[in-house]
């Protein structure tokens, strides 16, 4: 069993995509990040970063204690070691793999994740923050549409490379991108929301949260105020 603790974010369905498409006993454990719970100091215990997703493995491959892994890519590897999917077959195609896993975790993510932030969750509108993380996503968008230019998957088959980068796609309206601008990437985006895994994937986060831009004051303190001696 997996116990998956998670919210339905671009990060939170990576994981989610891979354990619909792997088949693994899991159980969802909410953690609501508009209401602190990611403060929790039993989910600290595991999740030291005060983020979600975050999974605990009752039943390691070692037999041994349980495992629990924090930070959405280490999680992504851990389950693709874990069951020999998603992640191969070979040591060339496993590094190319790696490579693009670790391009979404310090590319894509965080200046999507900022682009999102500034045109949608900011209080106020600041053009130069603003123009700076759309262009930077419009960037990255074009490494991958070149990337995807004969080819059907960022490296071999349909691989944890992929799941990472799809959930920041997602939202490519927010993020003020056209995919018609970019017809290889609108082929690979559409390839995959059709996989059956990712359409329950993104059910279960539905019913987990029903999406709003809406957020009050307090939710957003509690996101986007929190320095190291902040208190939940």
């Amino acid at each position: 069993m997996i116990e998956l603790y998670y919210w339905p974010t671009p990060n939170g369905h990576k994981i989610t995509l891979f354990l619909e498409e792997a088949g693994l006993d899991y159980a969802i454990h909410p953690v609501d990040i508009g209401k602190g719970q990611q403060f929790d100091p039993e989910f600290l215990k595991f999740s030291p970063n005060n983020r979600m997703p975050a999974i605990i493995d009752r039943a390691p491959a070692d037999g041994g204690e349980p495992i629990s892994v924090f930070e959405s890519g280490a999680i992504l590897l851990y389950l693709a070691n874990k069951t020999g999917r998603f992640f191969g077959p070979d040591q060339r195609t496993k590094i190319e793999q790696s490579q693009w896993l670790m391009w979404q975790m310090g590319g894509l993510g965080p200046m999507a994740g900022q682009n999102g932030h500034f045109n949608v969750y900011a209080p106020e509108k600041i053009d130069y923050a603003i123009n700076r993380y759309v262009n930077e996503t419009n960037r990255l968008y074009g490494v991958l549409n070149k990337r995807f230019e004969g080819r059907d998957y960022i490296a071999g088959d349909y691989s944890i490379a992929d799941m990472a980068c799809y959930p920041w796609i997602v939202p490519h309206e927010a993020h003020k991108q056209d995919l018609h601008d970019f017809p290889a990437l609108k082929a690979w985006f559409e390839r995959i929301a059709a996989r059956p895994a990712t359409i329950r994937a993104y059910d279960k986060g539905g019913e987990v949260r029903s999406y709003s831009a809406l957020m009050t004051e307090e939710e957003r303190k509690i996101l986007f105020g929190q320095r190291a001696d902040s208190k939940a």
